[in-house]
């Protein structure tokens, strides 16, 4: 897979970008705040329609514009596809592949794909548990686009049956109950083929996790993921039933996959807790390199990897290690310092107040 063109109007800091991408490695150096990460972003919105910062659409488009493009030509098995977004304040937002408006999102996978590390990837580590929850969730997508579909079915059935529980006021009436009751087995059925495709991947990924971060630490280790669910043991039909006085007195539903936990631990320990701040990144970027590697796997084609500012917490020795295990493939990566001695990228560019020149 090779993005092989990309032009902005007015994405961010950009009022105009016309830039052809190599296939190999891509740097955009720079120091802080001058749009870096901006280049990375708006790759990974002709990808997900959406910031990997978590930002809005409304703060993707410059200020003082109306609106913002991003549009990418990507190559891949020799076919070559046009992918355009437009974003525009009004809400009204646009995207077409191959001048045909995108139906669903989740289509925008078999044009473009991505795998992204950021700074705050950190929070797969630190954080609670739906910052993993939906690290696996993605990454399902991504390998496989028919599992939205299970995702997407299992929360429309946890909003409905929230709403239930919510307007029952903590009393259900006879049809109330009812409705309970379809809403359960919907939940049940959606929310055990959500699970199972969640072990599988942790499972799946767990070795290739390790080999990735075994390249970038530059050590000998083991990571293990484990998928933790308070309710499997009984399966999820036989646990709403025995939550349900608990759920219609607090008006949500306390058990299911909503509730469950990805654990990474290094060494047998909990990385959480017990690895280090160069170890929780080199794990951080461990765990994307993993997908990044099953993907390419299953498609045979690698996805498009934006790796952003990816030097800030890493020493000498883990930068260089990360750079010469680079999969093969295309690569986008912003850095605030030069790259390490002895690197080589295919274009390096000088990003200053979203303007680029070569460099």
């Amino acid at each position: 897979m090779h993005l092989q063109h990309i032009w902005l109007n007015d994405f961010r800091s950009y009022p105009m970008v016309d830039l052809e991408l190599p296939q190999g490695l891509t740097a955009f150096l720079g120091r802080n705040g001058q749009g870096k990460s901006n280049m990375l972003e708006a790759v990974a919105y002709l990808a997900t329609l959406e910031s990997f910062r978590g930002a809005p659409a409304d703060a993707l488009v410059r200020r003082g514009a109306a609106s913002a493009v991003v549009r990418g030509q990507v190559l891949t098995d020799g076919r070559e596809q046009l992918i355009e977004a437009e974003i525009n304040l009004s809400g009204r937002n646009r995207v077409l592949v191959n001048r045909q408006r995108l139906q669903r999102a989740r289509d925008l996978v078999e044009a473009l794909r991505v795998t992204v590390f950021a700074p705050d990837d950190l929070e797969l580590l630190k954080g609670g548990p739906q910052v993993r929850r939906s690290y696996l969730d993605t990454a399902l997508v991504v390998e496989r686009p028919a599992t939205d579909a299970v995702r997407s079915g299992f929360e429309k059935a946890l909003r409905q049956r929230n709403a239930l529980l919510k307007q029952s006021k903590g009393r259900l009436d006879e049809a109330a109950a009812l409705t309970l009751e379809v809403w359960d087995q919907k939940l049940a059925e959606s929310g055990e083929e959500l699970t199972r495709l969640r072990q599988d991947l942790a499972a799946r990924l767990g070795p290739v996790v390790t080999r990735a971060y075994q390249d970038v630490a530059g050590t000998e280790a083991r990571v293990t993921l484990r998928y933790v669910s308070e309710w499997t043991d009984q399966g999820l039909a036989a646990a709403l039933t025995r939550s349900r006085p608990d759920d219609v007195r607090r008006g949500t539903t306390l058990v299911g996959p909503h509730r469950d936990d990805l654990l990474v631990e290094l060494n047998d320990m909990p990385s959480r807790t017990h690895a280090s701040q160069g170890e929780q990144r080199s794990l951080a970027l461990g765990l994307r390199l993993g997908v990044h590697r099953l993907v390419t796997d299953r498609t045979g084609v690698p996805p498009v990897l934006l790796l952003d500012d990816v030097f800030s917490e890493l020493d000498h020795d883990r930068s260089a290690a990360l750079l010469a295990a680079l999969p093969a493939g295309q690569t986008l990566l912003s850095s605030a310092t030069d790259l390490p001695p002895g690197a080589s990228a295919d274009l390096v560019l000088q990003v200053t107040t979203g303007a680029l020149t070569p460099g």
